[in-house]
């Protein structure tokens, strides 16, 4: 691994690539020259090896904080994959089947109509609970008996497996209870990540962010302005988020709960769909092992190939009706490459985040990749400091 150290309008570039992977180096450096970046990082494995480990920039967007090797921020929707990740260990152990009902593992799911919806279903999106009728409230999602029965009751928008519709907020709460009836020690899905993945693996990432963690680790997230938000965002796709009805809007309520005036983030607040803070190094690591067999964590064949298998659509199709997007996919908790959203070969699995962050293991190539960035970008569907990123990566494969 060579050091590669270059000075940036916004701050120095520092880290390491392989022979070969220079040009990773190059467009990360561009992306603070000619694409806006304020403060990230980039890693990827191939095979098992590091091969690209850059960090650069700065940790607040108004003040000489540097973006160091440690440096840590919230990934946001990129949290959906390393949940996901849990629920593929439990499979592994035999504990969930992802064709069985969730009324299998948690009775009280049924109610409403929903007692066939089964493990699948609800991980791809389709299970048609894209939204919570009760607030969802700090209080609320610290009580995990009363979000459980808020879960179950909650009636579902359309017949269950017929729409895709995007569970921004609500697939990680229904994944924690799912996990905490099959799992003997009843753990949460931040517990359980922590102690089963997180741990055994060495990550700096976490789901539920503790307390030890100071301040001055993490990077704080510099939002795009009104007039980027206009300019760079869909006009249907700006409309829907100025309408507080709007299926999107209700998706995303709790979204904002992760982030803290005091503290940069929450501490012992778990939103399994979006409360992940971490470094793109652990997500990078944690997808090679998905990407290279896991026999770390203990995956079966049969897992991972499940994994890597194409998403199985709703009955009207990969339309979603929250994200008013044509061909976005999801499969057992990643989202899965598609054309509208490329990434990897065809049998990659990942999960992206609102303003740039991307984490997914490619099976094919052997490839574990993640970037994270404090700047949010307003790009829908693969940033450009992102694919600049990844189409230098596969260059260098």
């Amino acid at each position: 691994m060579a050091w590669s150290a270059a000075a940036t309008g916004r701050g120095t570039v520092e880290g390491n690539v392989g022979r070969g992977f220079e040009a990773v180096r190059d467009a990360f450096v561009e992306n603070f020259v000619r694409r806006g970046e304020l403060g990230g990082a980039c890693c990827a494995y191939l095979r098992g090896e590091k091969v690209v480990d850059l960090w650069g920039g700065r940790r607040t967007p108004d003040g000489g904080a540097p973006w160091n090797e440690d440096t840590m921020i919230v990934v946001h929707s990129s949290t959906k994959g390393l949940a996901a990740m849990t629920v593929a260990v439990a499979h592994a152990r035999g504990w969930i089947d992802y064709d069985a009902p969730m009324s299998a593992y948690w009775p009280e799911f049924a109610q409403h109509g929903k007692e066939r919806v089964t493990v699948r279903q609800l991980l791809a999106h389709q299970a048609e609970l894209f939204a919570l009728d009760e607030p969802v409230d700090r209080c609320l999602v610290a009580d995990l008996v009363r979000l459980a029965i808020i879960l179950a009751r909650q009636k579902p928008a359309w017949e269950p497996g017929t729409r895709q519709a995007y569970h921004a907020i609500t697939l990680g709460f229904y994944e924690s209870e799912l996990l905490r009836r099959v799992d003997p020690r009843h753990r949460s899905l931040g517990q359980f990540f922590q102690d089963e993945i997180a741990s055994p693996l060495g990550l700096d990432v976490y789901i539920r962010l503790p307390e030890s963690i100071p301040d001055a680790k993490l990077a704080t997230i510099s939002r795009p302005g009104t007039i980027e938000m206009l300019l760079g965002f869909p006009i249907r796709a700006t409309i829907e988020f100025m309408n507080p009805r709007s299926k999107i809007v209700r998706a995303l309520t709790g979204s904002m709960l992760p982030h803290d005036e005091q503290r940069v983030y929450a501490r012992n607040l778990e939103i399994p769909s979006g409360s992940a803070v971490g470094t793109a190094r652990a997500i990078a690591y944690a997808y090679s092992v998905f990407a290279t067999g896991g026999h770390e964590l203990g995956l079966r064949p049969e897992t991972l190939r499940t994994l890597a298998a194409p998403a199985c659509p709703p009955t009207r199709g990969f339309h979603d009706e929250c994200m008013k997007s044509g061909d976005v996919r999801f499969s057992l908790g990643f989202m899965k490459s598609s054309r509208e959203w490329p990434f990897g070969s065809e049998g990659s699995f990942g999960s992206p985040g609102a303003g740039g962050s991307l984490g997914f293991a490619d099976p094919t190539a052997g490839i574990g990749y993640a970037y994270v960035t404090s700047q949010m970008g307003t790009s829908l569907t693969g940033d450009p400091r992102d694919v600049a990123l990844r189409d230098a990566l596969y260059q260098c494969t």
